[in-house]
């Protein structure tokens, strides 16, 4: 970047201002073919100037938070990371054209078994390969050319961030939503760690390392994720939300029905025991009893048969029958038994063999006229004690966070024989990671309550689910050593715009994010209770892969003779064994990836992230094959050709003299001006509405065809073409920041400006500058009025007339237009609605039911006729 920096003094006082000013080329007029070399001789020239986030923490207006979702650092990138974080700087880089203050943070989800595993394998500390291997990523993510507000970076397992996950966990606690209990857990022997039922799949097998999992009973960390189930439920139909589709359906599935009631109990073995109801009021039964499944983990106990639960609102214990004949709740293990209240549960009791004393006492107060009360007096003593009371699905259980792993964020809990489990004053964090081969004294600390020297800390863990739980808030504040962040920052940042990530984060990740800031948000830390207004969910990145048919080994592709493509039939090149060709996720063991690093050192950065987003939607798997490269790299080379032509024509000193008034260049003008205003429409539509980046690919390559058939002399005297020309360059910049800056550079150099005066276009800044190309006043745009979803008819209608356009005034219009009156002639309108687009389109639609025909009356004769019949 060339800048003139000045200094004065003013009133005594030292000033320093910068005024920038345009970068030069780095290929100036040489007349080049735009090859793998140039490329990479553009990138390197610009790379230093686009990876500026340029987010003004001052200005809370117009502010656009993206977020993509933050890597886990194993040192390579590859191509998913690719793809999520071009989409993330395509959207964030074309907000900041359009004037938003745009906050696009990074950083790191740096826990985990993982770095622990290899760090293990290598004789290494965790600490020093995780950071090793941030900064090898750290690197591949400035050479994709992101324009990342590195001032923001966090990661998770560093003491500055951890610190605030702890103070997270004793907040938590203090509301009783952290608690410990005993409970049997799913343990994987490989990982030798505890996982949540979320991290086993169909298979009863572990989500990381594949083993077979195995129940083990062990004392457990709790998050209560269950008391906010309605409200997490209930907020998925907040109207903020978009675009969530069919993660809406997932987060519905995984929370359930609210058709119940939890309550923790006291069991007599001082376990805690979790009991589902849909008929709280049993709970006032004094001959209320609990059915147990015969293998629950409490049948395991020496004196099963002897054990009860405490009941605190009939003041009674429960007895507690290990039996599989009684109708469980769906997916739940405990069964409430309430012989006063329900036929069936008494006969099961007899079933048993056991009587019932029932006085007449209680037949007065468990009458069905009294139960709406005996309900609500169960629920407001269970809210008083804190024992649950909240409405939750019977399938849903609370987040197991205990990890029995070193590398991960130690929970702040000290272990007294006097006082028990006791929460770590909030003045002592972090609660820090000993040394890795720190003995069982590094361990031993004085209780916080009791001062008792021979306390322990707790030597588990949390998942690292907790870590990503709330990160989205502490990017906006990372450097706050004093409070979990600055709450002014929050309300004026937050919620998130548009968080992108992969579709196997939109359960388990979203559903804790959802619970934490729900939480937060009843605090008055969060100023809304959804944290993510809008989902753009993306598809894998797939490989090719190629099997050995029997075996199922993967091979490599180089080994492979392709039979019959379409059919995806090929065979071993040396033995002929038929092998399956598939597409799958790209990994390292199907020998089916591709390192990102080899594409930008072949074709350039810019064409890989323009080839990542072509052809697919964002939301789509993308099948990555050589195949579908011609496209874009034909497309940049027809660019190039287009700037080198629009400079000749510029510098070609000719005597014809051009008539720019004539009828034949007006109307190769007015041509330009349309496909100027068509394809800025349908770019702007994708790049901010639909997100559809391969569709705006699409209008962009469309717009180049216009301008490469334009004449020579239309090139040299129209303004219409160098507008165009202008915006080509400025809406390709999100995608492709190096190439569109060299195109602008080389643009700007021509002579014989036509549009110098105007103020559309700042000539002497760089592209990612500009003001995003608007559609002129005059051009006409779409209002289309759809009936029950089919287009009755499209009314055109000037730009600066449609986006005055509302709801009245798109039905005056339709009512006043014959194709959709004449429809609508026999049919009752249901409802309608309007959605405009400024400067796109409008669309009204109409929802109509089909008038009944009246029936005419029966004839005299036909009456008789039945009659007789």
């Amino acid at each position: 970047m060339q800048a003139l920096r000045h200094r004065c003094l003013l009133r005594g006082q030292e000033f320093n201002w910068c005024r920038r000013l345009l970068t030069l080329s780095c290929t100036g007029n040489e007349q080049l073919e735009l090859t793998n070399d140039v490329k990479h001789r553009i990138e390197t020239h610009w790379s230093q100037q686009l990876c500026n986030g340029q987010f003004d923490q001052k200005q809370t207006a117009n502010k656009y938070y993206v977020l993509s979702m933050f890597p886990y650092p194993s040192g390579n990138l590859h191509m998913g990371h690719v793809r999520v974080y071009t989409i993330s700087d395509a959207v964030a880089r074309f907000q900041r054209m359009c004037g938003k203050n745009v906050f696009q943070p990074i950083g790191w989800d740096s826990f985990g078994l993982p770095a622990e595993n290899a760090a293990n394998q290598r004789g290494v500390a965790p600490a020093d390969w995780t950071q090793q291997n941030i900064a090898q990523m750290k690197q591949r993510l400035l050479r994709l050319g992101c324009s990342f507000d590195w001032t923001h970076e966090l990661s998770t397992s560093s003491p500055e961030y951890y610190k605030w996950t702890q103070s997270l966990f004793l907040m938590l606690h203090k509301h009783g939503l952290a608690y410990q209990n005993e409970a049997l857990v799913n343990w994987d022997p490989v990982d030798k760690t505890v996982l949540a039922d979320e991290q086993v799949d169909a298979n009863g097998c572990s989500w990381r390392s594949g083993a077979k999992v195995e129940k083990k009973l062990l004392k457990q960390w709790f998050i209560r994720t269950s008391a906010y189930a309605k409200q997490l439920l209930d907020g998925l139909d907040d109207p903020t939300l978009r675009d969530w589709r069919d993660i809406i359906n997932l987060q519905r599935h995984w929370i359930g029905e609210c058709d119940g009631y939890a309550f923790t109990l006291l069991t007599s073995a001082s376990n805690m025991l979790r009991v589902w109801t849909a008929n709280p009021e049993h709970l006032r039964d004094p001959h209320a009893f609990l059915v147990l499944r015969s293998k629950h983990f409490l049948s395991q106990l020496p004196d099963a048969n002897q054990l009860s639960v405490e009941n605190p609102f009939a003041k009674t214990t429960l007895r507690v029958v290990f039996n599989d004949d009684a109708v469980f709740p769906a997916q739940c293990d405990v069964y409430l038994a309430a012989p006063s209240f329900r036929t069936e549960d008494r006969e099961l009791w007899e079933s048993f063999g056991l009587a019932i004393c029932k006085s007449s006492e209680d037949e007065e107060h468990i009458n069905p006229g009294n139960w709406e009360q005996l309900r609500k007096e169960v629920l407001h003593a269970a809210n008083r004690l804190n024992i649950g009371g909240y409405r939750v699905s019977s399938k849903l259980q609370d987040w197991l966070i205990s990890r029995q792993r070193y590398w991960g964020t130690p929970i702040p809990i000290v272990h007294c024989s006097k006082c028990g489990a006791v929460p770590v004053p909030e003045q002592q964090l972090p609660v820090t990671l000993p040394p890795r081969d720190a003995g069982k004294d590094a361990l031993r600390c004085e209780c916080p309550k009791c001062g008792d020297p021979q306390a322990r800390r707790e030597t588990d863990t949390m998942d690292t689910f907790v870590d990503s739980s709330w990160y989205y808030l502490r990017y906006l504040d990372p450097q706050n050593a004093e409070r979990i962040f600055d709450t002014s920052l929050v309300k004026n940042y937050m919620p998130v715009d548009l968080y992108i990530g992969g579709k196997e984060h939109a359960v388990l990740h979203l559903y804790y994010a959802r619970f934490m800031n729900h939480f937060l948000h009843s605090c008055g830390l969060s100023p809304t209770s959804e944290p993510f207004s809008r989902l753009l969910v993306q598809g894998m990145v797939m490989g090719r892969s190629y099997r050995v048919k029997g075996s199922g080994r993967y091979v490599r592709e180089s080994e492979v003779e392709i039979v019959n493509a379409k059919k995806n039939q090929a065979q071993l090149k040396e033995t002929q064994e038929p092998v399956v060709m598939g597409w799958e996720k790209m990994s390292k063991s199907k020998l089916n990836g591709v390192e990102p690093d080899d594409m930008f050192n072949e074709y350039g950065t810019d064409t890989t992230r323009l080839i990542i987003l072509a052809d697919v939607a964002p939301t789509s798997h993308r099948n990555w094959s050589s195949a579908t490269f011609p496209g874009v790299l034909n497309w940049q080379k027809r660019l190039w050709l287009t700037l080198e032509d629009f400079q000749a024509a510029r510098e070609e000193s000719s005597t014809d003299v051009v008539d720019t008034g004539s009828d034949e260049f007006l109307l190769e003008d007015a041509k330009l001006f349309d496909a100027r205003n068509f394809y800025i429409k349908g770019t702007t539509f994708n790049y901010r509405h639909a997100h559809q980046l391969s569709v705006a690919i699409s209008k962009m390559q469309g717009l180049t065809n216009s301008l490469r058939r334009t004449p020579k002399h239309i090139q040299r005297h129209g303004k219409q073409f160098e507008r165009a020309l202008a915006a080509q360059i400025i809406m390709l910049a999100p995608m492709a920041p190096h190439f569109a800056s060299e195109l602008w550079s080389k643009f700007v150099s021509v002579p014989g400006r036509l549009n110098a005066a105007s103020e559309e276009l700042q000539w002497t800044k760089d592209v990612l500058e500009q003001r995003w190309p608007d559609v002129d006043a005059a051009y006409q745009l779409d209002l289309a009025i759809k009936v029950n979803g089919f287009e009755n008819c499209v009314i055109k209608v000037a730009r600066n007339q449609l986006d005055k356009v509302n709801h009245s005034d798109a039905l005056d219009i339709a009512f006043n237009t014959h194709s959709v009156t004449s429809y609508l002639i026999d049919k009752k309108i249901r409802t309608t609605n309007f959605v405009l687009y400024p400067g796109i389109e409008a669309i009204l639609n109409i929802y109509v039911d089909k008038l009944k025909k009246a029936q005419k009356p029966a004839k005299s004769g036909d009456v008789d006729k039945l009659q007789a019949e």
